[in-house]
């Protein structure tokens, strides 16, 4: 749209375009997931239950990515058209109906959810609103952030890689670009239903994260080396994958809940501040990962028929497992304070 309005279809004036719209989407993305995540903590003060409904938040947002592969096979299903200019057409219908049941759940939440109580009490006794710098004072902050930022580091490089992986690294079928990923969210989506019946206190917190980064650096061990004639082996370590992602994000985001405690007034700044933060180092990761990327998926190959230490490779097994390693290391050596005895506070919604 603004390349038509300015008449200009350079790569300036496209890249200006399409990162305008990005930086609008992560602004109204940022306000959503902040003020999401930050409801947990004003549900309840009792630490199992914020772990148990950070847990189910995950689950469903494994549900809303499959979602998207349902909708993008009914389209492909019914709408077999092929040229350039259809398949753009077929791409905008995802976005449409993507976007159209996004707004139906929005309709739903704003509509059939009240304000938590724990917050609208704090909002009438009229608690103080806690300055940022007393976060910044506090070293569990600063592990905490630590441990978010690898985390994300985690799942988003290995997002970003997975689909030139299965098929320019180990010639798996198109088809493998969806499969895959959608073993990940379903495994995390049943880790993450798993977690919701445990009992959860600051060692069993630390104990989870700690697994899901040994199975992640186990996993990238086996991206790493795996050649392409054991390609299907890749479903397994998908697998694996899946279950570390949901180990890691559940207990990564759980950890700021903690961190949080009954600090109310204060939980959005945390989550905003290490949401802002992760988005940085993730843009800059990828960006120098990137910058490597010069060899074409054959001229890798002919290097070495077997398998080949491609940029694609280091991005996907490497580097998602030196973060895991060293969010693991952080994660034991954080004292993360005793979970609250208050039991839950009912009724919490209204």
């Amino acid at each position: 749209m603004p390349c038509k309005i300015i008449g200009s279809y350079s790569s300036t004036a496209q890249t200006i375009s399409y990162s305008l719209f990005a930086a609008i989407f992560n602004v109204g993305w940022a306000a959503t997931q902040v003020s999401h995540m930050s409801m947990v903590n004003c549900i309840t003060l009792n630490s199992t239950s914020r772990v148990v409904m950070t847990s189910c938040r995950n689950a469903f947002t494994m549900v809303a990515n499959l979602s998207l592969y349902a909708v993008a096979f009914v389209v492909f299903k019914f709408d077999t058209r092929r040229t350039i200019i259809e398949v753009e057409h077929q791409y905008r219908w995802i976005a449409y109906a993507s976007i159209f049941i996004g707004c139906c759940f929005v309709g739903i939440f704003h509509l059939g959810t009240a304000e938590p109580r724990l917050k609208r009490e704090a909002h009438e006794k009229g608690y103080t609103r806690i300055s940022w710098t007393y976060w910044f004072r506090k070293l569990l902050y600063h592990q905490v952030a630590l441990v978010y930022v690898l985390t994300r580091l985690v799942t988003n490089v290995s997002q970003a890689f997975l689909a030139f992986y299965v098929v320019n690294e180990l010639r798996m079928d198109q088809s493998a670009k969806a499969l895959v990923p959608a073993v990940i969210y379903v495994c995390s989506f049943v880790t993450s239903i798993i977690l919701q019946e445990m009992a959860w206190n600051s060692h069993r917190l630390k104990v989870s994260y700690s697994a899901g980064g040994l199975l992640w650096m186990i996993s990238g061990v086996g991206i790493l080396f795996l050649p392409s004639s054991m390609k299907y082996f890749m479903y397994l370590i998908s697998v694996v994958i899946g279950v570390a992602n949901a180990l890691m994000m559940v207990s990564g985001v759980s950890m700021q809940s903690f961190l949080v405690g009954r600090d109310l007034n204060g939980c959005a700044f945390v989550y905003g501040s290490l949401s802002f933060l992760d988005k940085i180092i993730c843009g800059v990761a990828l960006s120098v990962l990137e910058s490597y990327q010069s060899s074409t998926p054959d001229e890798v190959r002919n290097c070495n028929p077997v398998f080949s230490l491609s940029i694609t490779r280091y991005g996907l097994g490497l580097v998602p497992a030196i973060s895991a390693l060293v969010g693991v290391l952080v994660t034991l050596s954080m004292k993360l304070p005793e979970p609250t005895l208050t039991p839950l506070i009912a009724p919490l919604l209204e």
